[in-house]
């Protein structure tokens, strides 16, 4: 007699299992689109800027260039302070004006660097970033054990690159930029795992959405720092 009431617990467990899965992969989905489509944004402004000499003559021959460098970190102290209180439609409204500063940013490297050698290095981020994000996703390792490291090597990091912009020393750039690829590809690895666990089908759409909104703005600070750091070692200058 109890033998009809195991399997239908078990094809219960089963299809709950397979909902679940299918409700996790729209969300990863729905994260690298917004991510995607955030790169796109940041793409067109930064070419824009740099291809309109009314645009960038302003900006980067002034002191204007250090509050457009400077405006990015500004918007991830927002973001970190104010993750919990906003509302999933202001995240998104705050997502695509980072992408749009972050552009206004990156219009220095289209200003520095050939075309070529820019989307080689961006051909060579996409690959590394989607191996670890893909190995993230994948593994059954805990990364959590790493985040301590992590979090000091990206605020170690931020500071040194700070510093630098003032000091202008090749030697420190080149650490930064060694060092800074390891922690953002590291980053990438523990935030795609983050993203997966924080996944639950009984969260609301309002819930969802944020969730999606701020793993692609995390998974999107990684890729432009890897994108940016490797330009150091594989760009070629105008």
């Amino acid at each position: 007699m109890n033998t009809p009431n195991l399997g239908y617990r078990a094809g219960t467990g089963a299809q709950t299992g397979a909902v679940f899965d299918e409700g996790l992969r729209q969300h990863m989905l729905r994260v690298y689109n917004y991510m995607g489509l955030g790169l796109v944004v940041t793409g067109l402004i930064a070419f824009l800027v740099s291809s309109t000499p009314a645009l960038y003559v302003p900006i980067f021959s002034s002191p204007l260039k250090y509050v457009v460098m400077l405006a990015p970190l500004a918007f991830v102290l927002l973001f970190s302070f104010k993750m919990q209180t906003m509302s999933a439609a202001s995240a998104q409204a705050m997502f695509w004006a980072f992408c749009a500063v972050m552009g206004l940013s990156l219009a220095s490297v289209f200003l520095v660097f050939t075309g070529t050698s820019i989307a080689r290095t961006f051909f060579i981020a996409a690959t590394m970033f989607g191996a670890t994000s893909l190995y993230g996703y994948t593994t059954r390792r805990d990364l959590t054990q790493f985040s301590s490291f992590l979090i000091m090597g990206l605020i170690g990091v931020v500071i040194a690159s700070i510093v630098n912009i003032f000091l202008g020393s090749t030697a420190l750039q080149f650490a930064i930029s060694v060092i800074g690829i390891a922690v953002f590809i590291g980053l990438t690895a523990w935030d795609t795992q983050t993203i997966k666990e924080q996944y639950a089908e009984n969260f609301d759409a309002e819930s969802r959405q944020k969730l999606a909104v701020f793993g692609a703005f995390s998974l999107y600070l990684n890729f432009v720092n890897i994108f940016q750091l490797l330009l150091n070692f594989t760009g070629e200058r105008e």
